[in-house]
């Protein structure tokens, strides 16, 4: 569906009242280009693409009608590829995946900082790298912090068992394999909608994500650290390169952290400034990051280091040069922050809710004219509402709204209240007409949550989708409206995002095994039913117990009341509680030993639910 004279003539509003002539980030992102990818399409092993970046097509020129002006020229810059030098000895790969990959030279070969999503994406940027440089040897690996994006390609860079230190802030570990485990397939299932890796690229589709282009589609791995950093002000020296960190928990990742290059007077800043407003809360879920805490670590990463500093980049977009500059780009990505948690707790404690604040509260001018303000990933609305939520909770304070029906039940109601579907179908068409599509997204949802065979109500709420992609600036807004829409219209769609991860499975604890497990209990059935099994893993006892319907682990015991006792390796526990491997197929193989009943483990297998990692989202 094309775009509406509404959506034309807002788009055109907001070309008129931002600062389009302002060019200096086009300056910046093509600074120090080296080369690029003659066709920057990367592949597997078996042919499959895992990165191409060739179907945005040309984004030169004015932005279409079916694509907001600001985040046409923020597509402009993420879509940009190739191999830039940064300041001499240290160089960046940008637009092979979501993410960059930044190269320090040191005496005898390169650190690499953040190999990307993919194992062939992170080998293609050293690839390139080499390319120009020559055939330095990796001697160094620095995640700056623990999502996949900054970690997932390393085997692609550390092919084999090379043995260079690898640097990571202190828990990296942890929440690099429990960010998604718990969670993961309902975070997975969204990811796919923020990230619109279903749609076709281009005006009518997705245009980037606002912190890259895309995310890539290959093997993900995880090479452990081998050295934390744990306090602001470590400092390490590798391959003869000195490196300051300051330690950021709880920012844009619950394990991150800044560094600074004093020699080279280069200061790293992760993923915690950026060319955009980042995700207090990430629409594809996570646990609310603390937007005060942010700001402070911004402040202090000023303090510590603006003076000393000359160019600063960062784990998305591109550097930013000159120390005034530096510190003016800094300062209002610390007020940014501050701003928001700020002026969210005001309102907050003047009595709005959350909804309520999202609408009232705007960006001053000197932030909101700032091009590295603009919500082009996060957005002042949602961000509001996961400040409101971190401090408040789910809870607006308003009784009506303590015992609400769940969507399908409370969609009849309305409907029937309304009128009928034909009648809501008729009012929510005029509303479509005013250009009100905030409502008709609201009224029509209820149609198809109480009808959702009803194709009429599924094609309106599709249109309405779209027309609300169309004018949104925010690049994951944009995503979930039209993958929204191709849901309504096709009905749930997936792909393998988040498949190929075995290895970060590998490096989960025992406790965090049995925990997995633990969610995927079926309590209802579960009842009243109780069992013990002792484990010896690896040598360590562990007693696993099903009681009040709850599955829960001790460490470090047996326990008497167990009836069955397995004897097995962590590397084989998650896939026979999976359910890949049976138990007496390991027995069998010698990889397993059990004393005991073992129809306890089949009756404990029973209970486990599976997952389907395709469950629908806008319908229901």
């Amino acid at each position: 569906m094309t775009p509406s004279d509404h959506i034309r003539a807002a788009n055109a509003a907001a070309r008129m009242s931002l600062p389009f002539t302002d060019r200096q980030d086009f300056e910046d992102a093509t600074r120090g280009y080296i080369t690029a990818l003659s066709e920057p399409i990367v592949t597997a092993t078996d042919g499959r693409v895992v990165w191409d970046i060739t179907g945005y097509g040309d984004l030169s020129g004015e932005a279409p009608d079916s694509v907001h002006p600001s985040l046409w020229r923020s597509a402009q810059l993420n879509v940009m590829h190739g191999l830039f030098e940064v300041v001499p000895g240290v160089y960046q790969v940008r637009g092979l995946d979501i993410s960059n990959m930044t190269l320090v030279e040191g005496e005898d070969g390169v650190i690499v900082i953040d190999p990307l999503i993919s194992c062939e994406t992170a080998a293609a940027a050293l690839e390139l790298y080499r390319s120009h440089r020559g055939d330095r040897p990796v001697t160094a690996v620095i995640y700056t912090h623990s999502h996949v994006d900054h970690f997932g390609g390393v085997r692609g860079v550390l092919p084999g068992d090379i043995d260079v230190p690898i640097v990571a802030p202190e828990g990296f570990l942890a929440h690099a394999v429990s960010e998604n485990l718990y969670a993961g397939t309902a975070m997975t299932r969204r990811a796919i909608y923020m990230y619109g890796s279903l749609l076709p690229k281009g005006p009518l589709g997705q245009i980037t994500t606002g912190l890259g282009a895309t995310t890539s589609a290959g093997r993900v791995t995880l090479v452990p650290p081998t050295v934390d950093i744990t306090t602001t002000g470590q400092e390490l020296v590798l391959d003869g390169v000195r490196i300051v960190f300051q330690m950021t928990p709880g920012t844009e990742a619950p394990a991150e952290m800044n560094f600074h290059f004093p020699d080279l007077r280069l200061l790293c800043m992760a993923e915690n400034a950026t060319h955009n407003l980042h995700n207090v809360v990430t629409l594809r879920g996570a646990i609310v990051r603390d937007a005060h805490a942010w700001a402070g670590f911004l402040d202090e990463a000023i303090e510590l280091f603006a003076d000393s500093t000359d160019t600063l980049f960062a784990s998305h977009h591109w550097p930013t040069w000159g120390r005034d500059n530096i510190v003016d780009y800094l300062s209002k990505q610390r007020d940014l922050y501050a701003y928001l948690h700020d002026q969210t707790l005001r309102l907050m404690n003047k009595g709005l809710t959350g909804i309520e604040i999202a609408e009232e509260l705007d960006l001053p001018p000197t932030l909101a004219s700032s091009w590295h303000c603009r919500g082009y990933y996060g957005s002042v609305n949602h961000n509001v509402k996961a400040i409101y939520q971190r401090y408040m909770g789910w809870f607006d304070g308003n009784p009506a709204h303590l015992w609400m029906h769940p969507p399908e039940v409370a969609a009849v109601r309305y409907v029937e209240f309304m009128g009928g579907a034909e009648a809501v179908l008729d009012k929510a068409r005029r509303s479509f007409e005013e250009g009100d599509y905030r409502w008709v997204a609201e009224v029509v949802n209820h149609v198809v949550f109480a009808d959702p065979g009803n194709t009429e109500a599924r094609e309106l709420q599709a249109q309405t989708l779209e027309q609300l992609a169309y004018g949104s600036e925010n690049a994951t807004w944009r995503n979930f409206y039209l993958m929204g829409a191709l849901e309504l219209r096709g009905g749930p769609v997936t792909n393998a995002l988040g498949a190929n991860a075995l290895e970060m499975l590998s490096h989960l604890s025992v406790e965090q095994i049995f925990d997995a497990t633990a969610i995927r209990l079926d309590g209802p059935r579960a009842g009243s039913l109780r069992l013990g099994i002792n484990w010896t893993i690896d040598g360590a006892e562990h007693f696993l117990r099903l009681e009040n319907a709850v599955l829960s682990q001790v460490s470090g015991r047996h326990d008497g009341s167990a009836t069955l006792h397995i004897d097995i390796a962590r590397s084989s526990l998650l896939f026979l509680l999976l359910g890949f491997v049976a138990l007496d197929d390991l027995v069998a193989s010698g990889s397993a030993g059990v004393d005991g009943d073992m129809s306890v483990f089949a009756t404990l297998r029973s209970l486990l639910d599976s997952f389907d990692p395709a469950f629908a989202i806008v319908t229901p």
